[in-house]
């Protein structure tokens, strides 16, 4: 093993350690809300939150997004090697995210339970297998850039590629702002976007509204494009070396 190699894994170590202690100083803060807001367990209808709270929860997430861009920027020399490390720690994180909760609280029950995964700009919902699949399919392309990059290879992403991958992602986030995006658009909601926040009759829908159905055919389509771009790019790359 040439120090080069050597150099790659300890940072993959570390970065690696990193996403899982910030997996559990994520899933501690939830395990505290829940004592404040579902201290008979988490189930939706979801609680109204006071604005203060709901505040700083947006700069919580907010700040998590900032921290895994930064230590990937840290990390990483060029962009595709800050591109994975960015994926790696974002699917190690969310990953050990809901080990930790099950650890801390044995939540979820399976991985069909539903779970509020993101807050900016509207809620995001979906059952957490959905978001898990999408960490794990993260760490695997995050792997096959470090793994070429490790060999020497050169990695670049043709412009297909990333559109591909840019489908993919738009596709799955559709498929997480659906439930509460629906809510929004049919209740002529979309003018108030920048204060539903405050909107009493919005947080009346809210309170009373339960999940009905993940799309996950949506979700599978988008998934789809991503392992294509996945494909595509690995043996690409690999046959010209």
């Amino acid at each position: 093993m040439n120090t080069s190699e050597g150099s790659i894994r300890k940072k993959i170590f570390f970065l690696v350690l990193f996403s899982i202690a910030m997996g559990f100083l994520e899933a501690a803060v939830v395990v505290y809300l829940r004592q404040l807001y579902y201290p008979e367990g988490f189930s939706f209808p979801l609680k109204i939150m006071a604005l203060e709270a709901l505040s700083i929860e947006y700069l919580r997430e907010f700040s998590t997004l900032v921290m895994l861009f930064s230590i990937a920027i840290i990390a990483g020399r060029k962009f595709y090697e800050r591109f994975a490390y960015f994926l790696l720690c974002f699917g190690i994180w969310d990953i050990f995210y809901y080990v930790w909760l099950k650890v801390l609280l044995n939540w979820p029950e399976s991985f069909l339970t539903w779970d509020i995964l993101f807050l900016i700009p509207v809620v995001w919902a979906g059952p957490v297998l959905a978001p898990v699949l999408c960490a794990l399919t993260m760490v695997v392309i995050s792997a096959s850039i470090l793994s070429f990059q490790q060999k020497g290879y050169r990695v670049k992403m043709r412009l297909l590629e990333w559109i591909l991958l840019f489908l993919g992602t738009f596709f799955i986030l559709i498929t997480f702002l659906w439930e509460y995006g629906t809510l929004i658009i049919q209740g002529g909601f979309l003018s108030k976007i920048a204060t539903l926040a405050t909107d009493p009759s919005f947080a009346n829908i809210i309170a009373e509204h339960i999940p009905a159905s993940f799309n996950w055919y949506l979700f599978m389509i988008g998934e789809g494009f991503i392992i294509c771009c996945l494909l595509m790019f690995y043996w690409r790359t690999k046959r010209f070396h």
